[in-house]
Formats: C-alpha cells, structure tokens, sequence
C-alpha cells in the first residue's frame, strides 16, 4: 500500500505499522531530551536535573506497566521480569550491547555533521555535547550506586568503572602520591583507526571536557589533568592519561 494513501494506522499493514511503533519510540525518547533541554533553558543544569529525577521517577513504571500490559513480561521491584530472570553472563551481554549502540550512535551523529557542515562543526558539536552528557553520566552513576555527595577519588574510580566506555574499552587506574591517575588501555574508536593505518583520532579537546566534567560532578573537589591524549604522542600501553587530585 502506497504511504500517500494512508490515512489512519488502521490502514498499513503489519510491517508497516512495526515501522510506526519504532518511529514513535524515537519520538519518545526526543521528546524526553527536548523537555531536560528546555527545563535546562530554563531553570539551569543541576535543577533540570532534579527536575528529570522526580519526572523520571513516574515515567520509568508508567512506561514499564504500559508496555509489559502489551508486550506481556511483569514487572518486579520496578525491573521487567524479562530483564530480572537473565543470568549475569547474560545482563553483561546487553550491558555490552547498549554500550557499543550508544557509541555507533556518538559516531553517526558525528559523521551526520561532518558530511553536512565540515569536521570544525563536527568537532565543536562533539565537543560541547560532551560538557552535557558527561556530567550527566556522573550524576547516574552517583545516584545508581549511592556515592554521596562527596565521595572522593575511590568514588571516582568506582564511577570511572561504571561509564558507557566502561563497557567497551579496556581501561586501569592507580593511585600514585595521593593522586588517582586512569589510563585508557584500548579504545575501540582509535583500536579501528590503527587496523586502517589511519593516525589516531585528536579527542584531547573532547576528553578535556568530558574528564574533568565527570570528575567534578562526581565530587567539586576533583581536579582534572591530562597527562597525554591524542593528538599528544602516547606510549604503545596506553592512548590517554589522565590525573585526578583532591582539593584540600
């Protein structure tokens, strides 16, 4: 059936309306970003996301109780029973699986700009998106694992273990005369590079944002610096270093 002649969901048939259920979900999950970006707008970072919090609060069993209404899994404690009945081998899995759609998406809307604007547009959108989304991540993590508001480097470290990249790289931490220092062993982003035999990706500008905003957010009294991160040379064992210290 042609699409000019839809009229109502009534009318498309079963593929059809699977394209419609997806493009909705799309719209929902748009929606709940332009709302924080307004709210933001609005009333500040940190009070959006307070705000997010207690909207989230409601929306997250609204949205389980509609959707396992329909797609038939129950919900306990507030997590489908689909999800709750998997092994760990296997929850691990979909962590993983989340965490590498979550990096193909970065990459895509990356490449979005670049073919549409240039790699200065792409780069400076990378960049800024970075100054929202990491801190955000921290005040996940934060609150996923009760670190308080004040946790300190161990909290950091824990936090570190807990990011979206924390699923995909290989990455280690020491600590060194008070001082935590984390190393991204391998990346998967510049890992693919160096199969190409292209030079390693500069995201040094990005990875100034992205750690010292998670750091800080994880505890104000974090201090950010970066020992090396590309363009920066680098030793075969590790593509960027960065040191955390505490305030005093």
């Amino acid at each position: 059936m042609e699409k000019t002649k839809i009229m109502r969901a009534e009318d498309m048939d079963s593929r059809q309306l699977a394209e419609l259920v997806l493009d909705m979900l799309h719209r929902l999950n748009v929606h709940h970003t332009l709302w924080f970006r307004e709210v933001e707008h609005q009333i500040g970072f940190s009070g959006a996301l307070e705000v997010m919090d207690r909207a989230w609060e409601k929306i997250r069993p609204n949205l389980l109780e509609r959707m396992g209404g329909v797609l038939g899994f129950s919900v306990e404690d507030g997590v489908p029973s689909v999800l709750a009945a998997k092994s760990q081998a296997q929850l691990l899995e979909i962590a993983d699986a989340v965490a590498k759609c979550w990096l193909a998406q970065d990459g895509l809307w990356f490449q979005a700009v670049e073919f549409s604007r240039g790699m200065n547009d792409a780069k400076r959108c990378n960049d800024s998106t970075w100054t929202r989304f990491s801190p955000f991540e921290a005040w996940s993590i934060k609150k996923l694992l009760g670190l308080g508001e004040e946790p300190g480097l161990e909290g950091l470290e824990r936090a570190l273990n807990f990011r979206m990249y924390g699923r995909i790289n290989r990455q280690s931490c020491r600590r060194e005369d008070g001082a935590l220092y984390f190393y991204m062993d391998e990346c998967r982003v510049q890992s693919a590079r160096k199969r190409r035999e292209f030079p390693d990706y500069p995201c040094k500008s990005a990875g100034l944002v992205e750690y010292s905003t998670f750091a800080a957010a994880i505890d104000s009294r974090i201090r950010t610096e970066c020992i090396g991160c590309p363009p920066d040379k680098h030793p075969a064992e590790w593509y960027c270093c960065w040191k955390f210290t505490l305030e005093k």
